[in-house]
């Protein structure tokens, strides 16, 4: 930090000066000048200058969101917060010493169990990046397990997700096709058609992408008809209200914990959760907590039924997640004890029942709701109009419109994907299902600020 440092420094790895110090790297490569960065700010400017940046976002504070397709802006328990800034459970990261990451391995361990409960499954692990990641590593372990190379996913999965099992797939040479919906469900006719001796799993998701309930009892039979592997991805705070997967025989539930705990913080990072039935769970991806007894015969915690190999050596390992979300882990974990077995069913009916509500609503005024099944957090409405330029309407009376959903379905143009979840109240709905008539009948259309730039 001072000039003697910097001399005590050179003299130490034998040079005189920062010039000898870099003398091996041939003049004709080495940058003479400046380069073309903003000159240093003093604390005070630069906290100045992010601060008007950070101000540019719109936040949830001040702005109204239906706004879902995977993240949802959801109760956060005050004492979340508190828990995980703890310097103890902030920094810790890899918990390979048991006798000092008691408590972080502790915080994991009932994380898992929490899991498992929610979604009527045996063992779960420590978490995942994200639901995406999560859904891709249950394809490639069931491709594995099974020996087998088909991967049969439905149009009702996050894109994203299929997406990210599509980059999985190429590199393990797995053939991935995708099953069409009906009615806003996964066409079960065309799945029976495509089931072979070939498929190693089938995906669905469970409510799906549409806000849909998949009919996991149809499924399961058609999944197991030729001894391939049965995949949910499911939304854990809906598995307080709905069946767990586990109960209709799923082989693999993954999915994202976001809605316990993690604010939506513009798009992450997230904590994928993955869950399986004891047969499978030697193979499972990324890290396993377990609980022992010491030599005295206290209660322990410890990584368990994993080699080393699974975390350090690629060619030895059964996946190449070696890592863990483990703060947002906490955060979930945190979240779903604040809110308890009771606390999670009323915060999922809420959910339920505003969705309804927006749904009748939306229909009264003369919007056509597309999907008429059951649903958790989320519609799809025919607007007749540009999505996006509806929400650039929106935006401009504070409100944070749906989902576009021509970007990811071409075959659904001018239809938003609407979230509801428990924070909405009865006047927030009244309030954007106003407006949104009112623009899509042709009134009331606003005009941004000179200026002002908004994407979606």
């Amino acid at each position: 930090m001072t000039e003697q440092d910097r001399q005590e420094m050179l003299k130490t790895v034998g040079v005189s000066s920062v010039d000898e110090l870099f003398s091996d790297i041939p003049e004709k490569v080495r940058f003479n000048g400046l380069l073309n960065i903003k000159k240093a700010k003093s604390e005070s400017d630069l906290l100045k200058e992010l601060t008007d940046l950070a101000n540019k976002n719109a936040n949830l504070r001040e702005y109204v969101s239906f706004l879902g397709a995977g993240v949802y802006d959801h109760y956060l328990p005050t004492v979340v917060d508190h828990v995980i800034s703890r310097s103890e459970f902030y920094t810790a990261y890899t918990p390979y010493q048991p006798e000092i990451s008691q408590g972080e391995l502790q915080a994991i361990f009932e994380f898992q169990t929490m899991i498992c409960e929610l979604t009527g499954m045996d063992v779960a692990n420590s978490s995942m990046y994200d639901g995406g990641t999560s859904l891709a590593e249950a394809a490639t372990l069931a491709a594995g397990h099974t020996g087998k190379k088909k991967i049969l996913v439905s149009k009702g999965v996050h894109p994203h997700s299929r997406e990210v099992v599509l980059s999985y797939a190429k590199g393990q040479h797995l053939e991935v096709v995708e099953i069409g919906l009906k009615d806003g469900r996964t066409d079960l006719d065309q799945l029976q058609a495509e089931m072979s001796e070939d498929v190693a799993c089938v995906l669905v998701q469970y409510p799906n992408f549409y806000g849909q309930i998949e009919e996991l009892d149809k499924i399961e039979p058609i999944a197991h008809s030729f001894k391939g592997l049965f995949v949910v991805s499911s939304n854990p705070l809906a598995l307080a209200v709905l069946t767990p997967p586990g109960q209709f025989g799923a082989d693999i539930v993954a999915g994202d914990a976001q809605p316990f705990g993690i604010p939506t913080q513009f798009g992450g990072p997230h904590c994928g959760y993955f869950a399986t039935t004891s047969k499978l769970m030697r193979k499972m991806p990324g890290r396993l907590v377990g609980q022992t007894v010491d030599g005295e015969g206290r209660r322990g915690f410890v990584l368990t039924l994993q080699a080393r190999e699974q975390h350090i050596r690629r060619d030895k390992a059964t996946s190449n997640i070696c890592s863990n979300q483990a703060l947002n882990a906490l955060a979930a974990s945190v979240a779903m004890t604040a809110l308890g077995k009771k606390g999670a069913v009323e915060m999922a009916t809420q959910n339920i029942q505003r969705t309804e509500y927006m749904k009748k609503q939306l229909e009264a005024k003369g919007l056509q709701v597309v999907f008429q099944g059951p649903a958790f957090n989320e519609l799809v409405i025919n607007v007749k109009t540009n999505v996006t330029e509806l929400n650039k309407q929106l935006f401009i009376s504070k409100i944070i419109g749906g989902y576009d959903l021509a970007k990811v379905e071409p075959t659904l143009e001018n239809h938003m994907l609407i979230a509801v979840t428990e924070l909405r109240s009865k006047e927030q709905m009244d309030t954007f299902i106003e407006e949104l008539v009112s623009l899509v009948n042709g009134k009331g259309m606003h005009h941004a600020e000179e200026g002002s730039t908004i994407s979606f």
